[in-house]
């Protein structure tokens, strides 16, 4: 199971749904666990509750925190399986695909591609997106979760940019796989990405253009949450992510893409599981009032 270990994690912004989804999504893949809850309270929304968990070796977080925020397909998550390392993979992604389609929205139906003998990508009943794929047992093996940015509307054309921008804003980084539009493939301009992969700090992301009308956009129902263990770690990123002044706040920010990110102490998690809920409370009301996190300010008011 993934632990702490992993940097960047994505955080889930859920109605009140959080727990449910949480349970759901380590119902529908393997080797899936939740390792831990608890509820914030006084905060602006109310009582929050938090939840991590693990599927299948990749760490989650999501929130329960109102009605604010609603996913989109502009943040998706692809799930590669693989015949080369499991003769059952074509079976497992149908059996994912089932669970995942009961209330959902089949957005590309599950079938044959040129890029894949069997794929699909579908929003599930809480509006989350995934593209499930039977990868090729003769390409260079990925994770079996991949975030995926696709930049549509104002930042379409940007996927390119983006990924180098985040390659050089992160360590452990390297550029994957390099696909772009070819001619004849209109609205999608020749020479667009149509696909490319990349790691940073070690784990994969995928990066998409596409031209094609679409009502979303990137927004705070996906975030990717960045853990960091100082001060200085906090204001690196922070100072090379944050382009958008008014979204910064509680540890979170918009890039100059519009994706949001959360950079925050990688303690900060184990002080709100604390079961003394005066300190939690007292490390809640400290963070709501901060923008960039400040460490020192936090464990002041741990271990006061």
């Amino acid at each position: 199971m993934a632990t702490a270990q992993q940097k960047i994690v994505p955080h889930l912004w859920f109605n009140k749904e959080a727990v449910e989804a949480a349970n759901f999504y380590c119902m529908v893949f393997p080797d899936s666990v939740i390792t831990s809850t608890t509820t914030l309270h006084n905060t602006p929304g109310g009582d929050c509750d938090l939840v991590s968990f693990v599927l299948s070796g990749y760490s989650f977080m999501a929130i329960n925190a109102g009605p604010l925020f609603k996913f989109n397909p502009s943040v998706s998550f692809i799930v590669n399986f693989d015949p080369a390392r499991d003769q059952y993979a074509r079976a497992k992604l149908d059996a994912a695909w089932a669970k995942l389609a009961e209330g959902g929205k089949v957005l590309m139906p599950l079938d044959a591609y040129p890029f894949s003998k069997r794929y699909g990508w579908i929003q599930d009943r809480f509006g989350l997106s995934w593209q499930l794929s039977l990868a090729n047992p003769e390409a260079e093996a990925r994770p079996f979760i991949v975030p995926a940015l696709l930049f549509v509307g104002d930042v379409y054309g940007k996927a390119e940019e983006a990924s180098s921008f985040y390659l050089s804003a992160f360590g452990d980084t390297k550029r994957g796989e390099v696909a772009r539009y070819p001619e004849g493939m209109e609205p999608d301009q020749e020479g667009a990405l149509m696909y490319t992969d990349f790691t940073l700090e070690g784990q994969w992301f995928a990066a998409m253009d596409s031209a094609h009308t679409h009502d979303f956009g990137f927004n705070e129902a996906i975030s990717f949450l960045v853990n960091c263990t100082t001060q200085s770690e906090i204001d690196s990123y922070w100072q090379k992510l944050s382009a958008v002044p008014e979204a910064e706040q509680c540890g979170w920010l918009k890039d100059k893409y519009g994706l949001s990110w959360q950079v925050c102490p990688e303690v900060l998690h184990q002080m709100l599981l604390d079961p003394d809920g005066e300190r939690v409370n007292r490390v809640t009301q400290a963070f709501l009032k901060m923008k960039k996190f400040d460490l020192a300010t936090l464990q002041s008011a741990y271990y006061q």
